[in-house]
């Protein structure tokens, strides 16, 4: 009886080996381990929360980072505005002229960077609302979780556009009007500076979150595989001498089956 006990408990673990081997777990459920079993779920559904947040701020960093594109394009644009309006002042109403038609192909390609600035119809070039957007959770000890969040401003490209669009050199027949046309010029070329520096410090936001939220799964990641991974180079030595156990022990019960008949031949 002891050699079959023997060998049944034997046979057990041998399975358990097996099972371990062929999932790559040490730790699949709650009889395994409990504490560990809860924890590593708990920081699994973590993991797989960060991992959708990333996902999702990936596609606002490219809606950012499209924005900001489009408003140091329109800098570029608004420098150039700017230098022309220099140019004509004094100049006689043929050079305002001749600046003006020039004036008018720059507002064009403003409006067609803005009316391009934009990613999978998400607009951060035409408004300056506030948008918030969820960087990440924050477990409480308790369990309860909240979200962490920032903040950006959109930044009207389309205002700045439309106010350099009504500048009209033709109708500056004054030194007073000229140097106020050139005022204008210069503040929008101070607010579209304005626009593509908050765009870029947001983008970089997003970026730095980006990089955090990687590695922080990361290390979630390595510490639920420290718990409920197997270690395989053990776990195969262990199922080594387990079959050298069950063949040692299947022999020792053949042994103990066969010892009864050998005395019963004594006496016949």
């Amino acid at each position: 009886m002891t050699a079959l006990a023997t060998l049944r408990q034997i046979n057990t673990n041998l399975t358990d080996t097996q099972g371990r081997i062929s999932s790559g777990l040490k730790i699949e459920s709650g009889k395994d381990n409990a504490a560990y079993f809860s924890i590593s779920k708990t920081m699994s559904g973590d993991s797989g929360m960060f991992k959708a947040i990333d996902e999702t701020l990936t596609l606002q960093k490219n809606a950012v980072s499209t924005a900001r594109l489009g408003a140091e394009t329109l800098v570029d644009l608004a420098k150039s505005f700017a230098e022309r309006v220099a140019f004509a002042q004094g100049g006689t109403e043929e050079v305002r002229a001749d600046v003006q038609a020039e004036l008018n192909a720059l507002t064009a390609r403003m409006t067609t960077t803005i009316s391009q600035s934009t990613f999978n119809g998400t607009d951060y070039v035409n408004a300056t609302t506030s948008v918030t957007l969820v960087t990440g959770i924050s477990r409480a000890a308790g369990g309860t979780i909240s979200t962490t969040t920032m903040s950006f401003l959109q930044q009207d490209l389309g205002a700045i556009a439309s106010i350099l669009a009504a500048i009209d050199l033709t109708a500056a027949d004054s030194a007073g009007a000229q140097v106020a046309a050139l005022q204008s010029a210069e503040a929008q070329l101070s607010a579209a500076v304005a626009a593509a520096t908050s765009l870029g410090i947001a983008e970089k936001s997003i970026e730095t979150q980006k990089v955090f939220l990687a590695e922080l799964t990361d290390r979630l990641d390595s510490g639920i595989g420290s718990m409920i991974d197997a270690d395989m180079e053990e776990e195969a030595a262990r199922l080594q001498a387990q079959q050298v156990q069950q063949q040692l022990a299947t022999q020792s019960l053949s042994i103990a089956n066969a010892t009864p008949q050998n005395i019963l031949s004594l006496f016949q």
